[in-house]
């Protein structure tokens, strides 16, 4: 219990030693002094509170803004110090946005540990006590033995000791972790291979020693000592022995394994990043204009105790006759008494610092946030999954984004591959209804006949299906200890699994031609070629590596002739080949490249008895060599791999998914560069790129690959950037791998970054997982500081997305690690485009806006204020009456702005799919900038000035503005230039509002009425529970004085008239690319709301919000649309125009 809790407040210690020890099945010794190494459990934890912290570490948070850590010494200075206004009208909206925010941020992580729960919660079987038993994955403890079976995920990272093979391997995939799909095989040391019950298991004496968790997937160092009879018996162990968490087990019935690592130290759980709180670019502007206010506060409450003290200098004013002091106020400290008047003139002041802003903008940021998921643009159908967001204080970053990280399998693409095209001896094929069939021809024999194949497509299709590495996976029998006989009759059910994806799509592919791969038991492979069968014996097989590109199998036919057949890139094919169609094949390469599609170049080569002779003893000589082993290998393989017979090529596509193509395009017209980051080899990711238009065919693509040393590095670096320099005018594109990527960061990291920023793409390809996170990074603090984006679907990729500004998982195919993580979460990479252009375009303005707006409202208001101290003696009387201290913010000006602020669009949302560049309008927090920012609160000051002048200058010099003779007082001003604000600034927004809908018209005009009730109402009665009545009848006698409204009107028409003129004048001389799309816009005659409020819940609510917030929208041409008013809504549609309107707008 007591490290359970040292565990939860972070201060359990660290491993004190190297490496762990591990008694499988936790049999420790029984004699002698043994203490036991403590290792953590297996739970896994992304949330960020538990139930202990949550309230002091929620705290801290929240009073690192500065607003809130203001607010609460203000709160505390009315507390000690008589000041002119109640301590409530500081603590209670400083109460109120503190439990708002904490309640917000508790159930977004509530709702993360419930999906940790549901992971720590799976059921999972353990061997204790001589027998199986289930468990939950997060009682899993180092040492037990762990059963898992078929297409389960390892649910620790476990020493593989049994499977259900009598050799003891089993197959798995990473694709979770790494991103790669191929089928990876994992082996067990031979004396715990032969343990395949649980009996056995029980009985089995063995102690594991490796190195401690580190984050490296690829790397596992340590050994198995095993005692049999007395005996110990020591073997190594590496990455080929150790499965790990996220991976899943397939091909195989069952396994047994050790755990090793478990939960929080598992090799997928290191290579997340410790979840921290993101800020967004918006926060950070705030939080600078609230120091700058603060400056100004503190500026007007010294200047304003600096003058009192001036003013009181002479006796007249500092003891008048009618306010004489007591012998304490005489005999008091002159310091104290300055530094009181100071903490009540801030007192007085402190409402320029806008704690209310706070409240609206986390209720903008909530309420906004389900537009996302309401959303029907981005809900996928097939899968039934609508957008998520998992935390909803990045919105407006979204409209900031300028680097889009994006993992490649299952992001890009469908991981899904397709053979497309062939070319057989000079002649390209396609394949039609599962025949191949010369190009320019159709299929002309009937259904049902067996299509006739010549020699040379017969040995072609031959070829393709025996050079691979693939396995058949039966639905009926578990693992591939299956019997020739049952391969031979072939089932539906024969699922195949390969080491590249390219393998498994070419073998389906001459499957479905009539050529059928049946099986392999290491020794034999067999084909059916049109239902006859026929077994080659295979002799050796030449693995692929990177620097061949090639890999090839050497079989004796049936026939009993010995042949070579070699799959591999047209460079490493090519060179070596003697005979058959090479210039015409070459030709059909480079057709199946330009189209996007992965190329193969198969040929073969004949061997005859003597040849094979010597083949066969090179390879044993070489393979069984103990010196420079690798260099032999490559030197036999070279002998053998030439003079070859060139049979044809392949073209296969790697389905990508629908629209990536024009995403990317749409996120390079909006001034957003695109990273390619996959853990996936160099040939398949550069493919992929230019097939998915993130590289350009007229792109120059360079490369830094297969770097060895620091030197070689730079060098390489060096010559790039001069080329980049060299050839400014044409678009560069970059390659590189991870290995060369370290080597980069560790010296040269200046350069490398220069040349990635003049490049228009790049693509990391062999990268790990922290990698992906260290090339985020990299870009994030560099010293533009550009804001970031991360998106993909592995748990590979979850460093990544916590790393960057903005997070997005994919919901794929490859678990929901990455969507757990996230920050957005969405089906398809096309979402991307409208998330980001449309949402986070509208985000943004209608932040930066509420955020200015907020600013302005208050300098409006405080600033009459001080101005009133010149007139007041500097006697801290307030100029309003502390009930509309209190309701400005919270009432009177609160509702249109977060109205504002959740449904304005400067533009359709149609206009900003179509023109991404007006994306670029947005880009570098311009809406927030300096400049921006100083416009706005030059305009509160001016506007200020004018509320106190013009009502000074009006009735300040003949108060006797009543019909009676009565004369006006303090209050009465006060009111008046009140009221004057009141008006004003809901009219500016009005001004700012682009997109009105009946709840703009409703809180604005609504606003104002209720001002206008609440005064009468509040004046017009005396309340019992009030104090003091200084209001009472007060706001009648303003209201009846003729001349009281003709100042509201013309102080409230010389305030906005300038701003009317200024935005004709710079609309027409100077517009934006969005004011000009907004002109385009009103021609075109767009003006239906787009679907962005609905899911299938609430139809019936939801269909009636939208058709009243319409009032602007011609019900004729929502029919000319094809659009009702009711179908915006709730219905698989969003905006639809006909065949005759543009696709697209032009400026």
């Amino acid at each position: 219990m007591i490290r359970w809790i040292r565990q939860q407040l972070g201060v359990d210690p660290p491993h004190q030693s190297d490496t762990r020890t591990v008694y499988i099945a936790n049999k420790f010794p029984q004699h002698g002094l043994y203490t036991p190494q403590r290792f953590a459990d297996n739970r896994i934890i992304s949330s960020k509170y538990t139930i202990w912290n949550f309230v002091p570490k929620n705290l801290f948070e929240q009073f690192r803004r500065i607003a809130n850590f203001y607010f609460l010494i203000i709160f505390l200075v009315q507390l000690m110090i008589d000041t002119p206004t109640s301590p409530i009208t500081s603590g209670l909206p400083l109460f109120f946005v503190i439990t708002v925010t904490a309640i917000k941020q508790g159930y977004e992580d509530w709702l993360r540990h419930k999906a940790d729960n549901e992971v720590n919660g799976a059921p999972v079987f353990v061997v204790r006590s001589g027998s199986l038993v289930q468990t939950r994955s997060k009682n899993i403890r180092v040492g037990d033995i762990v059963r898992v079976a078929k297409d389960e995920t390892f649910p620790a990272d476990l020493v593989l000791l049994s499977s259900d093979r009598a050799e003891g391997t089993c197959h798995i995939t990473t694709t979770s972790l790494d991103g790669e799909t191929n089928l990876k095989t994992h082996y067990s040391v031979p004396e715990t291979a032969v343990s395949q019950s649980v009996s056995r298991l029980e009985s089995l004496q063995a102690v594991v020693e490796c190195q401690q968790p580190e984050a490296d997937l690829y790397r596992f160092v340590g050994r198995i000592t095993v005692t049999q009879q007395g005996e110990e018996i020591v073997r190594p162990l590496g990455p080929e022995n150790l499965l790990l968490r996220g991976a899943r087990l397939k091909n195989t019935k069952e396994i047994f394994g050790v755990a090793v690592y478990t939960g929080m130290e598992s090799k997928m759980a290191l290579n997340y990043k410790c979840k921290s709180q993101k800020r967004s670019a918006v926060e950070k502007s705030m939080n600078t204009f609230l120091i700058i206010y603060l400056g100004i506060l503190l500026f007007e409450a010294i200047l304003s105790t600096i003058l009192k003290y001036a003013w009181q200098a002479e006796n007249k004013w500092d003891e008048p006759f009618y306010n004489e002091k007591t012998d304490q106020e005489r005999n008091s400290s002159q310091i104290l008494k300055f530094i009181s008047d100071f903490l009540a003139f801030l007192v007085l002041y402190n409402f320029i610092i806008p704690i209310s802003l706070y409240v609206t903008v986390e209720l903008q940021k909530f309420l906004g946030s389900f537009f996302i998921g309401w959303d029907l643009d981005l809900y996928h159908e097939e899968s039934d999954q609508k957008a998520q967001v998992n935390t909803s204080d990045l919105n407006e970053e979204l409209g900031q984004v300028e680097y889009v990280f994006t993992d490649k399998t299952g992001t890009l693409t469908e991981n899904e591959m397709q053979f497309r095209e062939c070319s057989i001896n000079g002649i390209k094929y396609q394949e039609i209804n599962g025949k191949l069939i010369p190009e320019g021809m159709t299929e002309d024999f009937p259904d049902g006949s067996a299509p006739y194949l010549n020699r040379e497509e017969e040995l072609f299709l031959k070829a393709v299906s025996l050079c691979h590495t693939v396995q058949i996976s039966y639905d009926q029998t578990d693992g591939l200890g299956v019997s020739f006989s049952h391969a031979n009759g072939f089932s539906p059910q024969m699922e195949y699994y390969a080491s590249s994806p390219d393998e498994k799509a070419l073998v389906e592919a001459t499957k479905r031609m009539g050529v059928t791969f049946t099986g392999s038991n290491g020794e034999n492979m067999e084909i059916k070629t049109f239902g006859k069968a026929e077994k080659y014996k295979l002799l050796h097989v030449l693995e692929f590596d990177a620097n061949r590109r090639r890999m090839s199998v050497i079989l004796q036919t049936p026939s009993g002739e010995n042949v070579l057949f070699i799959k591999g890139a047209e460079s490493a094919i090519l060179p070596y080949t003697k005979s058959g169609e090479i210039d015409k094949t070459r030709v059909h390469v480079d057709e199946f490249a330009l189209k996007g599609l992965r190329t193969l170049v198969v040929a073969c080569r004949h061997f005859s008895a003597d040849e094979y002779k010597e083949v066969d003893r090179r390879l044993h000589e070489a393979r069984t060599a103990l010196q420079q082993r690798e260099e032999r290998l490559a030197e036999v393989f070279n002998f053998i791999e030439k003079d070859l017979e060139l049979l044809g090529a392949t073209g296969v596509e790697d389905k990508l998914q629908d629209k990536v193509q024009e995403t990317i395009e749409a996120l390079r017209l909006a001034g957003i560069k695109v990273w390619v980051l996959t853990g996936d080899k160099h040939e398949t990711a550069v493919s992929v790129s230019l097939s998915c238009g993130h590289f350009h065919r007229t792109m120059n693509i360079l490369e830094l690959i297969q770097q060895k040393s620091d030197n070689e590095c730079a060098e390489q670096l060096r010559r790039l950037d001069r080329r980049i320099r060299e050839d400014h005018v044409i678009q560069h594109g970059l390659v590189v791998d991870g290995a060369s990527l370290s080597l980069a960061l560790r010296e040269h990291e200046k350069l490398f970054m220069e040349v990635c920023k003049n490049c228009s793409a790049v693509l990391c390809c062999r990268m790990a997982p922290l990698q992906k996170a260290k090339v985020v990074r990299l870009l994030k603090t560099s010293p533009e500081k550009p804001i970031t984006l991360a998106i993909g679907d592995g748990a590979n990729d979850v460093s990544m997305i916590q790393e960057a500004h903005v997070g997005i998982g994919i919901m794929g195919k490859e678990g929901r690690q990455a969507v757990r993580n996230s920050d957005y979460a969405f089906a398809r990479f096309k979402f991307l485009a409208k998330l980001l252009l449309v949402h986070g375009h509208f985000y943004y303005i209608r932040i930066a806006t509420l955020v200015q707006y907020f600013f302005y409202k208050n300098v409006c208001f405080i600033t009459p204020q001080f101005l009133y101290q010149f007139f007041c003696l500097f006697s801290q009387q307030t100029l309003y009456d502390s009930v509309y201290l209190t309701l400005y913010n919270i009432c009177f000006t609160s509702l249109p702005i977060l109205v504002y602020s959740l449904f304005e669009q400067l533009v359709h949302p149609h206009v900003l799919q179509s023109k991404p560049a007006l994306y670029r309008d947005i880009s570098k927090n311009s809406l927030l900038s300096f400049k921006t920012f100083l416009y706005w609160t030059l305009l509160g000051f001016c506007h200020a000035f004018i509320f106190f002048f013009g009502s000074y200058i009006l009735m300040g010099e003949d108060t006797t503005l009543m019909g009676n003779g009565q004369m006006f007082g303090n209050w009465t001003f006060g009111t008046l230039v009140f009221t004057v604000m009141v008006i004003t600034v809901t009219l500016k927004l009005a001004l700012e509002t682009q997109f009105w809908t009946w709840m703009n018209h409703f809180v604005t005009w609504g606003s104002i009425a209720f001002y206008f009730i609440f005064s009468l109402f509040y004046g017009g009665i005396i309340w019992p529970f009030l104090h003091t009545q200084d209001m009472y009848f007060v706001f009648v006698q303003l209201l009846s004085s003729g001349s009281a409204w003709f100042a509201i009107i013309i102080i409230i028409i010389t305030c906005l008239f300038p701003d009317v003129i200024k935005k004709v004048f710079c609309r027409h001389l100077q517009p934006t690319s969005t004011q000009k799309s907004q002109f385009i816009e009103a021609y075109q005659g767009i003006g239906c709301v787009d679907s962005m409020c609905c899911f299938s819940e609430g139809q019936n609510a939801c269909s009636r919000l939208v058709e009243r917030m319409m009032g602007r929208c011609d019900p004729a041409r929502a029919t000319r649309c094809d659009l009702s008013l009711s179908s915006l809504c709730c219905k698989h549609i969003s905006y639809k125009l006909e065949h005759d309107e543009p696709a697209a707008l032009d400026e």
